[in-house]
């Protein structure tokens, strides 16, 4: 990457205005050809809405776009693409009841004489995928069917249709395996290799030091930093540029060695199986204590998670607090158990109610009297879990879909804090959350485990288990291969373990 090379893509002073609501103030981006961008942020920095005004779906009120050697203003996403801009969202934006070949043209349809050509764009889908490692999605196969990873893979294919001379890709590896992940780095490589321009949006550090050439920072809504060499800048800096304060050590203190081995066993599972997923799984998890499970997608953890709070088909037993759990999740829940799950919008949050609303949801029975709801002690209760919690911005009627990952998440945990819980089941808690947040978020999490809580966490980033937890079960295809106390285990030894299958 030379210094003196002319940028593929500039962006200047762009300024976006929503009613109320100056989201960009004058944001300043430079990508150059063959380079990986990262764009880095907390929620609510204005990288969604860079990424969307460079994608046509807003339109910028102020400032320039330069792409090559022309000006351009996409008024819609076709516009972006025809210029030769492709973007991958998060939030995929794929239709499930069309097949992977019609999603991946979509927009650009493989037609001749007004027919669309379906053996044509099956062929060329089969090449797309194949480029990708992943030659056996079928094409006629419907998105629908396809797990996560493979959403993710397609999403990428339909980019890769386009032979866009920049493609933006927001948290792409936020739902794939550690194996994926390698592969998705193997494919950008490839990509810049040829020259393509690649903005990469991502909240883990540690994969733009991988891939990373240069970083912008923005924080509300302004360019605070650009240019930064990935490579060198010190994590404290980024860190400092994106929150305005210093982080020094993102994990709290954990208790000292055998801090919890006079604590009682509040958790006890014993010879958990649920066909297909995982089999004769035994742990215990005692009060205050922080237990993670690491594994790679599909080794179980999600589903364990599931069946201890009693909303999966298994064999085995459950016990909480001595008394064992039977019946569906309403069980778990009378007896003590909180679950906050990976998908927190589609399975935890009302999004257009308010925080009060999403915080109260499962202790309504609390403010109920003769067939009414007492209004005022709700109000109450929810406005001091806000302020326990720091959740922020700290309206109780703001609707939760304007909320952060990050306070989103605090919103899930804090509705089973109501509900005086015993058990915290985590599952993927800081996904999509930015890096302040995420310090914030495992403060929380470790101060109710010093409460008497216990915590059973799953996440797909290993140096967040060996961070977080106290103790950690490794997970390879359903079965536990590894238990050990977190601090007597690193990241290269757990991803051996998960990847090979054995403890070493």
């Amino acid at each position: 990457m030379q210094d003196s090379m002319n940028p593929l893509l500039v962006m200047k002073g762009i300024v976006k205005q929503f009613p109320g609501v100056r989201a960009l103030d004058g944001v300043d981006l430079e990508v150059r050809p063959g380079e990986v961008h990262c764009l880095l942020g907390q929620n609510g920095a204005g990288k969604s809405t860079l990424i969307k005004t460079l994608a046509g779906v807003h339109q910028p009120n102020e400032g320039t776009i330069r792409l090559g050697d022309r000006e351009i203003r996409p008024a819609n996403p076709t516009d972006a693409i025809h210029a030769g801009i492709a973007t991958m969202y998060q939030e995929l934006d794929l239709v499930d009841g069309l097949s992977v070949a019609d999603n991946i043209f979509l927009g650009h349809e493989k037609a001749a004489f007004g027919f669309t050509r379906t053996g044509a764009a099956q062929r060329e889908a089969t090449r797309l995928l194949a480029s990708l490692g992943h030659g056996e999605i079928h094409p006629g196969t419907e998105v629908r069917e396809l797990p996560p990873a493979g959403r993710q893979v397609v999403s990428m294919a339909r980019a890769l249709s386009h032979e866009a001379r920049l493609i933006v890709m927001d948290e792409p590896s936020a739902a794939l395996a550690h194996d994926e992940v390698e592969n998705l780095f193997r494919i950008i490589g490839e990509l810049t290799g040829k020259g393509v321009a690649v903005v990469y949006i991502s909240h883990r550090l540690e994969e733009i030091r991988r891939i990373g050439h240069r970083i912008t920072v923005l924080k509300d809504g302004r360019t605070v930093a650009m240019n930064l060499d990935a490579q060198k800048t010190p994590t404290s800096e980024l860190v400092a540029l994106m929150t305005g304060r210093e982080v020094d050590d993102v994990f709290p203190a954990r208790p000292a060695p055998g801090a919890h081995d006079d604590r009682p066993v509040l958790l006890r599972v014993t010879g958990l199986s649920s066909g297909g997923h995982f089999k004769d799984v035994s742990f215990e998890v005692r009060a205050g204590e922080i237990v993670g499970l690491a594994g790679l997608v599909g080794s179980g953890r999600s589903e364990i998670l599931e069946a201890v709070y009693r909303a999966r088909a298994c064999t085995g037993t459950v016990e909480l607090d001595g008394k064992a759990v039977r019946g569906g999740p309403s069980s778990a829940v009378r007896v003590g158990m909180g679950f906050a799950p990976e998908e927190r919008k589609a399975q935890a949050l009302l999004l257009d109610q308010s925080i009060t609303a999403n915080i109260t949801l499962g202790s309504l029975k609390r403010y109920s009297r003769f067939g009414w709801l007492d209004r005022s002690k709700e109000a109450k209760d929810a406005r001091q879990q806000i302020d326990d919690l720091e959740l922020r911005p700290a309206d109780p009627e703001r609707p939760i879909r304007n909320l952060s990952g990050g306070n989103q998440q605090k919103a899930v945990i804090a509705r089973w804090l109501l509900g005086n819980v015993k058990l915290l089941l985590l599952d993927e808690p800081t996904r999509g959350v930015d890096i302040g947040a995420r310090a914030e978020l495992y403060t929380v999490i470790r101060r109710l485990a010093d409460s008497g809580v216990a915590v059973l966490l799953v996440s797909s980033e290993v140096p967040e288990v060996l961070g977080l937890a106290d103790r950690v079960l490794v997970l390879r295809e359903g079965s536990v291969i590894h238990e050990a106390p977190a601090r007597e285990l690193d990241e290269p030894r757990v991803i051996d373990m998960i990847m090979e299958g054995s403890a070493l």
